[in-house]
């Protein structure tokens, strides 16, 4: 204030300057001082007049803060002022004053939210929600002063990054979209922002939650952004820093910010849970056993909490999500923590009606967790189903009403898509299974149904509804039911009892006179008897119920009654259409007549029509969870307005039908059977021929695996043959070699020469015979690869070989027969040597001249006659061998023809076989272009049926149908 005063020194005395004319003095030294001290005093005067005089201060210095902002960047001081300034002027919220010294900066709370005080006039506050939405427009007309701003959101001197987060986070208030927008342009503008909660100084951190929280207001691709930037781990950790449920208002900004990044956000739900981030919500949960004395914080965390858990598995959500986080929440304890505060003492009741919403859409559709819920009981003596203590404060009334919707909502989603549930609750009314000694939940509803209190009507009857829903099988187990009405009367069955109360005037009068209870019975009705013939049967079997329902549409009654003239006209539209004509007195064709002469079509199509017209049909139409502001306005449930939807037009169409029309539908669905079987002829031809050419090709490919094989035996035997060759040729080699004449005549030398060629002969005779049994070997193996070569060709010819498999197999005996030509020359050959040696011992013994001793000579003369008699012998018996080997060798040619007439023969069967592949090839494609033709006729036909109203079954139905006619054929000829 000195340098106020210093700056109105030059007034004269007695004259004060307005706030105007000081404001103008203190922005001209902003813009014209050259000293630095100068404007940081005049920038600190111009925050001291910011809140008295906002306007003035807005208008004329917001250019001149700004330009501080961006040339003064080396003083933290004066941009804190700066900041401070621009704060004030565009901040809506009347704030606590701020003490400027350093003590008081040190004593700043470690809270981040700040308590408004409310404007003590609302056109006042208006006002100023006006002016500061100017100041931020104005501010933020220049992208590059967000940008700015954002960049000195870096600076890590407290009072430059304070202000800056307050300053930012006002202009999101005022702003949001405009704001956001120039944020998601700016490089690493939100990782700037994310850098706040890692901030050591608590008061920066929390106020960064704030700032989060406004950035995160409807806008997908920033809260991408931010969940990508690791904030679910870091808010999780202060979560737990801070004492989870027990912790102060930082973990309610934290969970606010939470719900912010996954409420309607699929992409950050996904990766919640992907990020194993659910398993950390269950110590959440943990309550200990004296639950007295819960704050009011904690209350409020806690309430956060379990509205995160149903943003996770709304049932809004894709049904895949939800099913996975349904999964997740139950293996790792989190549904059983809930189910622990469901059934515990001491709990608040709003934590607790919410615990029982949240509890309702994690087990909603879901096998596994509603049969885990069915087997909770509470901690009493004895133990209860936790169903059974809910659906006991649900027909109770003097429990709150929000509690009963939210135990309604439970009872719902436990029998949502539930037959195993559903099957429960209808077999505990059933005479079979009543326990005189133990409360059921069957006889709660039936307690509720009939009770004096009309809410505990209508949402017994609900709850039965949801009992029955899309489960023809327990709509029929119902009709079982009995009820004793009174002493000394027969008991009357459930469904005539509800018929009665609707009416029977003194029942209507003493129970049913409010327009709750009624609706309630009607909707139980119209979803007991939908799509149930028998349950129509057992309606119409009352004589007086079409009466009473044609008197309720007719009535002219005031607007509170006619929802219920238009639930009777559905009524009544479901007994139509749902009929099967078993009574005489009540056919379609009858009950039509009866609408025109007492009621007339159109009045009747117009009261239907009161159902969705009325006020409370839409609300209730948007989401399964019942919440309505009164009791009074409890009128309509999710599913029944799906079942009226579904219905209504099918019901107006019947009823605008003439018997004409009725026959010409009989005749097209007649039309349409006769179709379908032909339809189901020809499906049931194609799969015999499916799998007749499946296993045609399984043939082929075992015949292929055979041939692979073949071909490699038959490489194996050429590598053998090849060896024997080569061991041949170096036999013959040797025996060339030791045969050549001996040039040399002395008599001892040849004498010698002699005896070791004939031991020679023998060595060599010797193999010739082993080479020799080795061939005959040989030569079986191949007689015994022939005979399966050919038992297998006579296998392909029962299939369908390939003609390039026919044509291998004949190459290969083509080889084969090559080979044991070749074999036999070399037999011949060996002969012919033989014979050769034969004579060239025979000569060598006749040219040997006598020795000087006879004696010596005769003995010498002797033992070679007896050699060549041995090898005589040898020679013989080699021949007799090799006559032998011929006859093999021509049994091996006859059974080589008779192989190659074979393969003629299957190549034969072969072509004949592909002709008639040929033939039912294009039988199929004529079979196919009629199945075309026929399926675009029973097209037509159907789209007719359904112009005319008709429920025509789709082609899956009818093959599954077509299937269980079939079993049911086989079991009795089976049976016969």
């Amino acid at each position: 204030m000195n340098f106020i005063r210093g700056v109105m020194g030059g007034q004269q005395a007695g004259q004060q300057p307005s706030g105007a004319e000081t404001i103008q003095k203190l922005c001209d030294r902003v813009a014209s001082s050259t000293l630095l001290e100068d404007r940081r005093d005049a920038v600190r005067a111009l925050k001291s007049l910011s809140k008295t005089y906002r306007t003035e201060v807005g208008t004329q210095a917001m250019d001149h803060l700004i330009n501080i902002l961006q040339t003064d960047r080396s003083d933290s001081e004066i941009l804190g002022y700066a900041l401070d300034t621009i704060y004030n002027i565009i901040c809506n919220d009347e704030e606590e004053e701020q003490d400027e010294s350093e003590d008081a900066v040190m004593q700043i709370p470690l809270s981040g939210k700040h308590k408004n005080v409310p404007a003590p006039d609302e056109a006042g506050q208006k006002q100023a929600d006006d002016l500061g939405a100017q100041f931020t427009d104005k501010f933020v007309e220049d992208p590059e002063h967000v940008t700015l701003l954002l960049t000195l959101l870096e600076e890590f001197d407290f009072h430059v990054r304070w202000p800056g987060v307050k300053l930012l986070t006002a202009l999101l208030k005022n702003q949001g979209a405009q704001v956001q927008g120039i944020i998601l342009v700016s490089p690493m503008g939100v990782s700037r922002l994310m850098d706040l909660l890692a901030d050591s100084r608590e008061v920066i951190r929390n106020d960064g939650l704030l700032l989060l929280q406004q950035l995160t207001k409807s806008n997908a691709a920033i809260q991408k952004i931010v969940a990508f930037e690791n904030a679910f781990e870091r808010l999780l950790d202060i979560i737990t820093e801070e004492g989870s449920s027990d912790g102060g208002i930082v973990v309610e900004d934290c969970l606010l910010l939470l719900l912010n990044l996954l409420k309607n956000n699929s992409s950050n739900q996904n990766f919640f849970k992907e990020g194993s981030y659910i398993q950390r919500m269950k110590p959440w949960f943990e309550v200990g056993d004296d639950n007295s004395g819960w704050s009011a914080q904690k209350v409020t965390n806690l309430h956060l909490m379990l509205q995160l858990v149903r943003v996770m598995v709304s049932p809004v959500n894709s049904p895949g999500a939800t099913a996975s986080c349904q999964k997740s929440m139950y293996q790792c304890g989190l549904l059983q923590q809930l189910c622990t505060i469901l059934m515990a003492t001491g709990v608040p009741a709003d934590i607790l009606t919410e615990t029982i919403n949240t509890v309702s859409e994690v087990i909603r559709g879901s096998q596994v967790n509603q049969d885990y819920f069915a087997s909770v009981n509470a901690p009493s003596n004895p133990p209860r189903p936790a169903i059974v203590v809910l659906l006991m404060s649900m027909v109770n009334e003097r429990q709150p009403f929000v509690l009963r919707c939210a135990v309604l909502y439970c009872f719902q989603c436990f029998l949502y898509k539930n037959q195993k549930g559903q099957g429960e609750i209808v077999a505990t009314l059933l005479p079979s299974t009543i326990d005189a000694n133990s409360i059921s939940a069957g006889q709660l509803l039936c307690g509720g149904l009939f009770s004096a209190d009309s809410l505990s009507n209508w949402c017994a009857a609900v709850a039965l509804a949801h009992a029955l829903q899309d489960n023809l099988t327990q709509k029929e187990q119902l009709l079982r039911v009995q009820l004793a009405t009174s002493l000394g009367k027969p008991p009357v069955s459930l469904l005539q009892q509800c018929t009665n109360i609707l009416s029977q005037g003194d029942k209507i009068a003493r129970r049913g006179s409010k327009v709750q209870t009624r609706v309630g019975l009607l909707m139980l009705l119209c979803t007991w008897i939908s799509n149930c013939p028998i349950a129509v049967t057992h309606f119409l079997h009352n004589q007086e119920n079409v009466p009473f329902l044609t008197a309720q549409i007719s009535e002219n009654l005031g607007e509170d009654e006619r929802l219920v003239q238009g639930l009777c006209a559905l009524l009544l539209g479901i007994c139509i259409y749902y009929n099967d004509n078993s009574l005489e007195n009540y056919t379609k064709e009858k009950l039509k007549q009866l609408i025109e002469k007492r009621i007339g079509k159109e009045n009747f199509v117009e009261k239907l029509g009161f159902i969705t017209k009325h006020e409370l049909y839409s609300r209730a139409a948007q989401k399964p969870q019942p919440v309505f502001p009164s009791p009074e306005q409890m009128l309509f449930d999710h599913e029944f307005t799906k079942l009226v939807k579904e219905l209504e037009g099918v019901i107006t169409k019947a009823v605008h039908k003439s018997s004409e029309e009725e026959k010409e539908e009989e005749e097209v669905k007649k039309t349409l059977e006769q179709h379908d079987n032909i339809v189901t002829q020809y499906k049931e031809l194609i799969r015999e021929q499916d799998a007749q050419i499946q296993e045609l090709k399984e043939q082929v490919a075992t015949m292929s695996a055979q041939n692979e094989q073949m071909q490699t035996t038959m490489t194996q035997q050429l590598s053998q043959i090849q060896q024997h060759k080569d061991q041949y040729n170096i036999l013959k080699l040797k025996l060339g070699k030791e045969n050549q004449p001996n040039s040399q005549g002395d008599s001892t030398q040849v004498n010698g020469l002699q005896t070791e060629e004939v031991t020679q002969l023998r060595e060599e005779l010797e193999e010739l015979r082993k080479q020799y049994t080795l061939l005959q070997t040989q030569l079986s193996d191949k007689d015994t690869l022939i005979n399966s070569l050919r038992s297998e060709t006579s296998q392909t010819a029962e299939g369908s070989a390939a003609e390039s498999d026919n044509t291998e197999l004949l190459k290969e005996l083509e080889a084969l027969r090559s080979q044991v030509q070749s074999q036999s020359a070399e037999i011949n050959q060996m002969r012919t040597e033989r014979e050769e040696l034969l004579r060239r011992a025979e000569a060598s013994s006749s040219d040997a001249a006598p020795s000087s001793d006879g004696s010596l000579d005769a003995a010498k003369m002797a033992e070679l006659e007896s050699r060549l008699a041995a090898q005589t012998a040898e020679t013989e018996r080699l021949k007799a061998e090799g006559k032998s080997s011929s006859d093999s060798r021509v049994e091996l040619e006859q059974q080589l023809a008779s192989t190659t007439s074979t393969v003629a023969i299957l190549q034969t069967e072969k072509a004949k076989l592909q002709t008639e592949v040929q033939e039912s090839k294009k039988e199929q494609d004529d079979l196919l272009m009629l199945l075309a033709d026929q399926d675009q006729k029973i097209h037509s036909l159907k789209q007719k049926l359904k112009d005319l109203g008709e429920t025509v079954d789709d082609e899956d139905d009818l093959d599954t149908r077509d299937q269980t006619d079939d079993d049911y054929e086989e079991e009795d000829e089976d049976e016969d």
